[in-house]
């Protein structure tokens, strides 16, 4: 596969906004295609669930494919893919959502958002660094910029090196504004580029990340 696995510190740190981005700015020079092969917290509109966040970044690819395909795997159960599948008596394996990920991309950049953190459980007894690890592609990891990012960062990136992941960058989502200076102490910590993200300045943003995925 050719592609990027869009991850995180924590859920809710904004790893669809960024994903939407980084697609919005592929897709000029790109084929791209996205895949968000499992969705919890799901609603269920007319006996068929909406997966909000693959919505979202499907509706930024050039050429948006049937949501069956984006995200096979929808469950209602605000929780972890592994518990959610289990509360609807499915048995979700790591084979499943390698299979959900390589269909039909094979001539397209891929742009694949996992589920929660790098170690939260994405499916029976796998985490998400498990099934970054089969696709084999590098990883961009998403962190809330906020007091504590420092931390969540760096606890993330030993976890991507202990798991042989390849990390194009880390990005520090501003969500709310702050006076903090997270990306400058970062960079001492670490060689991993670090990129600035806010919807006040996406020309920068896209900038940055030009050169690394």
């Amino acid at each position: 596969m050719n592609g990027v696995f869009i991850t995180g510190s924590n859920t809710d740190v904004g790893k669809t906004t960024v994903g939407v981005e980084i697609i919005r700015h592929l897709s000029k020079t790109r084929k791209v295609k996205v895949r968000k092969p499992v969705e919890t917290n799901c609603q269920l509109i007319n006996e068929t669930y909406a997966p909000k966040d693959a919505i979202a970044l499907n509706e930024l690819c050039p050429e948006p494919e049937p949501l069956s395909v984006v995200c096979p795997y929808c469950f209602e159960l605000e929780a972890s893919p592994e518990e959610a599948s289990s509360h609807d008596g499915t048995t979700l394996s790591i084979d499943d959502l390698v299979s959900a990920c390589n269909a039909d991309t094979e001539d397209s950049f891929v742009v694949v958002e996992g589920a929660g953190g790098l170690y939260s459980p994405i499916a029976d007894a796998s985490l998400n660094s498990d099934l970054a690890k089969r696709l084999q592609v590098p990883i961009v990891i998403v962190i809330r910029d906020e007091l504590g990012a420092i931390s969540q960062a760096l606890l993330t990136i030993e976890a991507a090196k202990k798991n042989k992941l390849s990390v194009s960058c880390v990005v520090l989502n501003e969500i709310q504004a702050n006076n903090l200076c997270n990306k400058e102490a970062l960079t001492a910590y670490t060689k991993i580029p670090v990129v600035s993200f806010s919807k006040k300045n996406l020309a920068g943003f896209y900038s940055e990340i030009e050169g690394l995925i």
